[in-house]
């Protein structure tokens, strides 16, 4: 009985620990494909047009700024404006794209 009940902790301690290392391969794989995507849009916006690409990176900022600000003050009442919440919805996007980035981006080795 003590045999049968070692051998399926170990199962299970094994099926576990694989799932883990899969889903830390498929996470980083992500990361560093939106890393290179991000890369390649910057590089290609840059050769078309330097100033349209710092112009819609100042309004990109701009827009996330005012998605950040909506989300952390204090809430009116009443109803929210579609633009405000299109901005906190944009923003919010954002920072867990930015997360992600943080902890998975650092172990690509294409850096």
């Amino acid at each position: 009985m003590g045999f049968r009940r070692a051998a399926k902790g170990t199962k299970d301690f094994l099926v576990e620990a694989v799932g883990e290392a899969v889903g830390e391969a498929i996470l980083t794989l992500l990361a560093c494909a939106l890393l290179a995507g991000l890369a390649l849009l910057t590089h290609v916006s840059w050769s078309y047009s330097p100033r349209l690409t710092l112009a819609g990176a100042g309004l990109l900022s701009l827009f996330l700024a005012h998605g950040a600000w909506a989300a952390f003050r204090d809430p009116r009442k009443g109803r929210r404006r579609t633009i405000t919440t299109v901005a906190m919805t944009g923003f919010t996007l954002t920072a867990a794209t930015a997360v992600l980035l943080l902890f998975y981006a650092t172990g690509c080795d294409c850096l």
